[in-house]
């Protein structure tokens, strides 16, 4: 009778820091792959600590409390499935990113990753030591390889595992989402099954942590490269897959492929969830919102109500003399829609207040951007003052092309504690808006349907700081301002290359130059989603004081 091997992977969501809370959910998985009669459990890369923990392991303390759930999770676990699980591992002086088997009641295999990534949002060299290429491990009647993370991005550990007698590849990951991302990492699995011959199960984490939102999307190859599983994106999942030996070598045996969506519900499904796990991890249970009748709040508004439920969302409405009627109309359109609270603050009495405490130090200036501006804080400190009041989290709202350019308000309409949209360019933004409109899926917590009125979408975007004020009145068209910006941020274009391409020299050089002296604002603004390669902050790291610009 041919061998067979059950394999359960655990597709889950740790919390950096959450210890014991991480190694109950190993546990529980643990129980469920038992009861299923697995022959061994496996959770992502890091699981224990939660993924990224930085340089929280460099804190002895921690490193040595994350080792000892360790020890205590593989005496909870001794009678039944191995258990795979990533946690730190100090030896000698030296701090490894490693997986661990526990089988048995005991630590009967410690693996530490070879190859530590050192770009984009990772910096693993500077905290950890780079471990020799671990050999096969066996469970059972397989003899399991496991490349953790970025060693299956090269040839050398898997081909190491699989010429050691290696008969599969078990290849546990912290990988977030980036749009596509999934494409790159499916590339790189085929090329080490084509090289080794071996099925290969790639196991990722989901859900949010900071920045980064880790997506799923685990999926199972056996040897052609062909994929016979593939779990959900972006959602908690276990799923049992069985393994049996054949002539040509042991081959998974097929099992559900889930939907893969397209890049827009992908990244709308990555708001979501990094907006969910940011307030929710960090202890916050509501969010409120500037609501402005335009159509940055008003997709901001939907991703919040879709993360936490309409019940957990305020939205406030904060009018000036410059309001439009159809921005309030709108306002609430959205707030009805989604079915949120909404209120209305005018700031025009502090306004007032404020233009004539200062009028004796202005006077004799001309009125510019500071009228503007003084707006914009004052919505900010009413925003504030309410999340100190109510215990709800101020999202911000700006969008990727503004915050490249600066056209936000420091300490204004920049206030608050996350943006989910952080990442999004403005014309991605109208696009998420009408793909929202049209489509609802089981994890929207908000209701379906028409959510953002469609004028909100097609009227021209202004932030009504001033009469009559348009956002081309400062900027290009954003069809035109984010090719440039596509340009200069997502491809490190140079101006030269810009020009060559069709647009006008004049216009890059002053987006250029508003994307240098916007340097501050970045490294004071909220955190947001990553959704891009270049996100800004891990991703593209600029000095604040830079007077060099591009002579091309």
């Amino acid at each position: 009778m041919a061998a067979t091997f059950r394999l359960t992977l655990a597709q889950l969501n740790p919390t950096v820091g959450a210890l014991q809370a991480n190694a109950d959910k190993a546990h529980a998985a643990w129980e469920a792959a038992r009861d299923a009669g697995a022959d061994m459990v496996a959770l992502p890369e890091m699981f224990l600590t939660g993924y990224q923990p930085q340089d929280l392991v460099l804190k002895t303390a921690f490193t040595r409390d994350a080792m000892a759930h360790v020890r205590q999770l593989a005496e909870r676990c001794a009678d039944g499935p191995a258990l795979g699980i990533g946690a730190p591992h100090a030896e000698g002086g030296r701090i490894y990113n490693a997986w661990y088997v526990l089988q048995g009641g005991r630590i009967a295999a410690v693996l530490r990753k070879h190859h530590l990534p050192n770009e984009q949002v990772f910096d693993e060299r500077r905290i950890y030591t780079s471990g020799d290429i671990s050999g096969p491990y066996r469970v059972g009647p397989l003899r399991i390889g496991t490349p953790i993370c970025e060693d299956a991005w090269h040839d050398d550990v898997a081909e190491a595992q699989a010429e050691s007698g290696a008969q599969i590849l078990l290849v546990p990951n912290g990988s977030p989402h980036a749009r596509g991302r999934f494409d790159v990492r499916m590339g790189h699995m085929v090329a080490r099954v084509v090289e080794t011959g071996l099925p290969l199960v790639y196991l990722n984490m989901v859900g949010g942590q900071d920045d980064q939102v880790f997506d799923g999307a685990s999926f199972v190859l056996n040897p052609g490269g062909r994929m016979v599983a593939l779990l959900p994106g972006f959602e908690e999942h276990l799923r049992h897959i069985d393994f049996s030996e054949t002539p040509e070598g042991w081959r998974a045996e097929p099992s559900e492929l889930a939907p893969l969506p397209d890049p827009i519900e992908r990244d709308y499904h990555a708001m979501v969830v990094g907006t969910r796990d940011y307030l929710g991890k960090s202890g916050f249970k509501k969010a409120l919102l500037g609501l402005s009748g335009g159509i940055d709040s008003a997709i901001v508004a939907a991703i919040a109500a879709d993360a936490l439920g309409p019940e957990n969302l305020r939205c406030v409405m904060l009018p000036s003399r410059f309001t439009s009627t159809d921005s309030l109309e709108d306002a609430a359109g959205v707030a009805k829609a989604l079915g949120c609270k909404l209120d209305e603050v005018a700031i025009t009495g502090a306004q007032g207040s404020v233009t004539q405490a200062l009028g004796p130090l202005f006077e004799g200036l001309p009125e510019d951007v500071t009228e503007e501006n003084i707006q914009s804080r004052l919505r900010g400190l009413l925003l504030m003052a309410l999340s100190n009041k109510t215990g709800a989290m101020l999202l911000t709202t700006g969008n990727k092309s503004e915050v490249a350019v600066g056209y936000a308000t420091i300490y204004g309409d920049m206030n608050g504690g996350f943006n989910p949209i952080k990442d999004l360019y403005k014309t991605r933004v109208f696009e998420t808006c009408r793909w929202r409109n049209a489509t609802h899926r089981p994890w929207m917590k908000a209701p379906a349907g028409e959510v953002i009125p469609p004028r909100i979408i097609t009227k021209p975007p202004t932030a009504e700081l001033r009469a009559n004020q348009r956002d081309e009145d400062s900027l290009p068209p954003y069809d035109v301002l984010d090719a440039i910006l596509e340009g200069l941020v997502e491809r490190d274009a140079s101006v030269g290359e810009l020009v060559a391409e069709g647009m006008d020299r004049d216009t890059v050089r002053r987006i250029e130059h508003l994307l240098y002296i916007s340097e501050w604002k970045r490294y004071q603004a909220a955190p947001g989603v990553r959704l891009t390669p270049r996100a800004f902050w891990l991703d593209r790291r600029y000095p604040m004081v830079n007077r060099w610009r591009d002579p091309s």
